[in-house]
């Protein structure tokens, strides 16, 4: 089921009007298209960031993923790319603790696995490293063309996830919120969290108004968050 549904086709119109011919229709068909060839292709880790000075050269497009710790953020990445084994995933939230960046050959573009925020298990000295190493690449990094913010469908906005908006409105960093989990969900509540979500970003500046909802598990979103990634990349494919 798509989670960030296109507008529906629009009738054929008399010849000689002028409406657009369903420009946004082909636009949308076209960026999904594109979404689902960049994903086809293989995908792979090409370095672990513990520091900001390990970063790799900022000469291609990067898009971001944050969450909060167990909010599925290495599922989806596998999902995204069709390779189970990618990010690592663990039932222990907080394992990831660099900046994990991916590529494929011959496109502009690295997807990077932030560390999981809000994890309060952590040793505090591990948690402020983390905190810094974030705020740090999220601040500096002007290659970085959006944050993919997931945020758990089950529990909505925590203040954590403020927090982080914040800051990134404050960086004027352009995020996307990207709901995760909406199969454990019913519809109902589906559409009351969308609801929510959008308005908690409604009024912060530097949010996308776009609400993705995605399950990693059944495959809900994963087009369209594709075809959302080529947009924001700036790819011709």
């Amino acid at each position: 089921m798509a989670s960030a549904a296109r507008p529906p086709s629009q009738p054929e119109r008399p010849a000689g009007e002028n409406p657009q011919d369903g420009t946004a229709d082909d636009d949308a068909r076209a960026a999904i298209e594109a979404g689902e060839r960049l994903f086809a292709r293989p995908w792979g880790f090409i370095r672990g960031v513990p520091a900001l000075e390990f970063l790799p050269e900022a000469n291609r497009s990067e898009i971001a993923f944050a969450g909060r710790s167990n909010v599925g953020k290495s599922s989806l990445i596998n999902a995204l790319v069709n390779q189970h084994g990618l990010a690592r995933t663990s039932n222990t939230p907080g394992r990831t603790q660099d900046l994990n960046f991916f590529a494929t050959e011959n496109v502009a573009l690295y997807v990077v696995d932030m560390p999981g925020y809000g994890f309060a298990k952590a040793p505090k000295e591990r948690v402020d490293a983390w905190t810094e190493l974030v705020k740090n690449y999220l601040r500096g990094r002007p290659t970085l063309r959006r944050v993919i913010l997931l945020i758990d469908s089950r529990h909505g906005v925590k203040p954590v996830d403020r927090d982080i908006m914040a800051m990134l409105d404050e960086a004027a960093v352009t995020y996307q919120v990207v709901l995760t989990k909406v199969d454990k969900i019913s519809l109902d509540e589906r559409a009351r969290v969308l609801k929510s979500v959008g308005e908690a970003i409604a009024r912060r500046a530097a949010a996308f108004p776009e609400i993705i909802a995605t399950s990693s598990s059944k495959g809900d979103g994963l087009a369209e968050l594709r075809a959302a990634i080529v947009s924001a990349s700036l790819l011709d494919l």
